[in-house]
């Protein structure tokens, strides 16, 4: 029983991480109906940003924030270059996924020649361990699980208290009708970018301080984790995401904790297909044309 109490509270904390890399790419998805494949290098190169300045003894929390920032600034500019560009020359889903999929090829190659193929290991300060009936937890995973509640919350707060949050929803609805009632298009998007380059970010951070030893993999492996999360919610759905998010954090940590945690990926595959075989809109998505959007509420 203490195990698997143990486990619960390692499956929390992977899950929050999770959830934010999975709202994050849900929320491109929701608003430029771009697959972005990449999202998965740019979290590899959120982790080893946060590594230099783990190397110069930078401050670990305020290195998520900074390096959360310049991952959201690469992200805006990332997609004014390819998927944008791409998408207004009338460039198709497919082809522009193709796209995605060749340019987070392309940075991950340039990542492993720039900083080699052998592993990192961040230099962390986990805190004290407290324990609350059978959950042991560090002070360092409370500061995870607060921050990402704590981000969930503002996020919500944005889609539903103010202007950018409802000119967000109207164009991840129709950005055609949104265009023609005023909304700024093209700044809501760099906007939405932005914010899912600033949840990458620190997710990706977040991701290299919580399992330690890191190398070039690890945005492709935790990508999955977050496909997984972002389709069980609905993709282009971010309150699912969340949801999705808690659930293959603490389904994965389960099946490790059981069997092996060679099995973990495995267990996010199973769950990745079995929602595209059950329910392919995932559990908030609606049967709706436009059903893969935001659901500010």
């Amino acid at each position: 029983m203490n195990l698997f109490v143990e486990t619960l509270g390692f499956g929390i904390v992977s899950g929050c991480v999770i959830a934010l890399g999975a709202v994050g790419f849900s929320v491109q998805f929701g608003i430029s109906n771009v697959l972005n494949v990449a999202y998965g290098t740019f979290l590899t190169l959120a982790a080893y940003l946060g590594y230099l300045l783990n190397v110069e003894h930078f401050n670990q929390w305020l290195s998520v924030v900074v390096v959360g920032m310049a991952i959201a600034v690469l992200s805006v500019v990332y997609n004014r270059l390819l998927p944008g560009r791409l998408m207004r020359r009338g460039a198709g889903f497919v082809t522009t996924l193709i796209a995605t999929v060749w340019a987070g090829i392309g940075m991950l190659y340039v990542i492993v020649v720039i900083a080699g193929p052998t592993a990192r290991t961040y230099q962390v300060d986990n805190g004290r361990t407290l324990t609350f009936a059978a959950f042991v937890l560090t002070t360092s995973q409370l500061v995870v699980i607060g921050a990402a509640l704590a981000l969930m919350f503002a996020y919500h707060l944005l889609l539903t208290q103010t202007q950018l949050g409802k000119a967000m929803r109207a164009t991840s609805v129709n950005p055609v009708v949104a265009r023609s009632c005023g909304i700024p298009v093209s700044r809501v998007i760099d906007a939405a970018w932005f914010i899912s380059g600033l949840l990458c970010g620190m997710s990706g951070v977040v991701l290299a301080l919580t399992t330690v030893t890191f190398g070039s993999t690890l945005g492709t492996t935790f990508l999955i984790y977050m496909i997984a999360a972002a389709v069980f919610g609905g993709i282009g759905q971010p309150y699912g995401a969340m949801v999705g998010g808690l659930v293959v954090g603490l389904a994965t940590q389960l099946v490790g904790a059981y069997s092996s945690p060679a099995y973990e990926d495995v267990a996010a595959f199973v769950i990745l297909t079995a929602m595209l075989l059950v329910r392919p809109r995932g559990l908030f998505g609606t049967a709706a044309t436009r059903s893969l959007r935001l659901a500010g509420g």
